[in-house]
């Protein structure tokens, strides 16, 4: 894979960008990073701590000065990012000045819900069906503006995402 490659993956919670970017970094045998892993490491809080606690605004700029930080401190070569990490502007104008390829990864609001539900993490901007469903309806016309977009299609298993991902990107 050429240094140069780095990628950072987007999409709706639940997609599996998480899932997809571990599967990427395996094939591919470079470095991952998961930006809302880092921003709990970085505050020593839960992602939903902070969105319940001090609202989404105050999130937002967390995530933006972590972001940066991440991008800066390392070298990894796949990123995935947070669901709305993408919709913020400075956000998508930072991933490109770090010479990211973005890659979204698209499913039906069913897909993600059913992956949202099944998941033990709690998920504050999806605390019912009608909230998550008017989110995921918002971020589509922003996520569209990655580089690459990438179909996840119920029953298809991170795996084959990630392998299409590598065949295509790399």
């Amino acid at each position: 894979m050429p240094e140069q490659t780095r990628i950072a993956l987007t999409g709706f919670m639940g997609v599996g960008k998480s899932s997809v970017a571990r599967h990427i970094s395996k094939l591919l045998g470079s470095e991952r990073a998961d930006l809302d892993h880092f921003i709990e490491q970085e505050t020593k809080r839960k992602i939903a701590d902070i969105l319940n606690d001090d609202g989404l605004d105050r999130y937002r700029e967390i995530e933006a000065e972590s972001l940066v930080k991440l991008l800066g401190e390392t070298s990894a070569q796949i990123i995935s990012l947070g669901g709305g990490t993408w919709t913020v502007e400075r956000n998508r104008e930072v991933i490109k000045q770090n010479g990211l390829t973005t890659v979204w990864l698209e499913s039906t609001f069913e897909h993600c819900w059913q992956n949202i539900r099944k998941s033990r993490k709690e998920r504050p901007l999806a605390k019912d069906r009608d909230t998550a469903f008017k989110l995921f309806e918002e971020r589509q016309a922003i996520y569209c503006l990655a580089d690459w977009h990438f179909i996840v299609k119920p029953g298809l298993s991170s795996y084959a995402v990630a392998s299409q991902i590598v065949e295509e990107v790399f």
